[in-house]
């Protein structure tokens, strides 16, 4: 993919370019939203920006690219690009937007790495990013056309036809489309993103995955209120307004769904694994199991601060018991009934089959604790696949 005289260029650069990563991303922001002050207002979190953690997940992307071109010349890592290009087409992200970013990022980069980035340095990094660029904007290209509107087009107004108090922090919102049009089919598992006016006129946008099947006319997402300390900053925008704000006959800005963590194998052994809010796929998952008569194992994992806490916890319970072959597991740090377990996630004593398909949603430390118990138990690491609720730090930290 990468030519060979650049390859040589990036090989010999990337430390140089990795140690300084964190310092170009955080100018680039700077410079993008000094010309582009909508951006912030209007497409990117700004909680993920004032913590710091978008630019996190940039840094660790262009790293993880480049490092793969060099070291594996012959492949393109495209579960990290699906998985970005899945997130750009919920914003609506169209390939007029990439020249921008180039732009405001190869300035940073020039001013951070000063004299260091030679004529040659700065075009085998400049094919770097028009490669990684170039297969984000065919992805996304293909994932409007499968969604049947235009590149970008993606937004459509939907009214709450209904609003459930689950917990003290979570409330599930029930959807229909506003037009009285059919909704448009998804994958269970898959997220909308979903577009407010908050008080000072910004729009900000935040995903929520679908928690009903793809079989039932009405959308449910299941929104978590974020408070400042759990998001390392302040009260989620988006999350408390919605609580606060929104009210059946409300209307919302809902995209077409995307998102990479679907239900491949289904004749395969499954797991699926939770903690917190990420229980939401989990939920459209095993009601499209059981709506469709699956008749393979299911394992279900729920990890959660108590038995208060975890959100749909009766359907998570239900739907397991509507399947023939499955199984819950449910681990509370607090108040743990009679029948589920106390602490945090331990596979120690539930048995995993040969050939399991694992699916993931939940905190970081949550997720990193349940892949490498799965795969001390046998699961191919290429059997494990994650949801991440914002920007993917997994793979900034990798």
């Amino acid at each position: 993919m990468l030519s060979e005289k650049s390859t040589a260029t990036v090989r010999a650069t990337l430390p140089a370019v990795g140690a300084a990563i964190g310092d170009i991303t955080e100018l680039f922001y700077g410079k993008l939203f000094a010309a582009h002050p909508e951006l912030i207002r209007d497409l990117f979190n700004r909680g993920n920006q004032n913590a710091g953690l978008q630019k996190q997940a940039l840094a660790g992307s262009i790293a993880a690219f480049a490092t793969h071109l060099v070291d594996q010349p012959g492949a393109r890592p495209d579960v990290m690009l699906s998985r970005i290009a899945h997130k750009h087409a919920s914003l609506g992200v169209t390939r007029e937007q990439y020249p921008i970013v180039h732009k405001h990022l190869f300035e940073a980069i020039v001013e951070i790495l000063g004299e260091a980035v030679t004529p040659e340095v700065a075009a085998a990094w400049d094919e770097v990013y028009w490669l990684m660029a170039n297969a984000l904007i065919t992805i996304e290209e293909r994932l409007y056309a499968e969604q049947q509107v235009l590149a970008g087009d993606v937004w459509r107004t939907w009214t709450v036809a209904a609003r459930i108090e689950e917990t003290a922090d979570c409330t599930t919102f029930h959807l229909t489309p506003a037009d009285g049009s059919p909704a448009p089919g998804f994958k269970p598992g898959q997220y909308v993103s979903v577009q407010v006016e908050l008080p000072d006129g910004a729009r900000q946008i935040r995903q929520y995955s679908l928690s009903s099947a793809p079989g039932s006319p009405i959308r449910s997402i299941t929104v978590k209120r974020v408070h400042g300390p759990a998001a390392t900053g302040p009260d989620g925008e988006v999350s408390n307004h919605l609580h606060a704000e929104i009210r059946t006959g409300d209307t919302l800005r809902v995209s077409t769904p995307y998102g990479d963590l679907v239900l491949q194998d289904t004749t395969a052994p499954g797991i699926l694994a939770s903690a917190g809010i990420g229980c939401t796929p989990m939920l459209s998952m095993l009601e499209h199991l059981a709506d469709t008569a699956h008749t393979a194992p299911v394992t279900v994992l729920h990890a959660d601060h108590s038995p208060a806490d975890h959100a749909l916890r009766t359907d998570h319970r239900a739907l397991t018991h509507k399947l023939p072959d499955a199984s819950a597991h449910f681990w509370y740090e607090a108040d743990a009934e009679p029948g589920d377990h106390e602490g945090r996630l331990d596979l120690t004593a539930v048995p995993v089959a040969p050939g399991t398909k694992a699916y993931l949603c939940g905190p970081l430390p949550f997720m990193r604790a349940a892949r490498e118990q799965l795969i001390a138990k046998g699961v191919a690491p290429a059997d494990i696949h994650y949801e991440v609720f914002g920007p993917d730090l997994w793979l900034a930290s990798a």
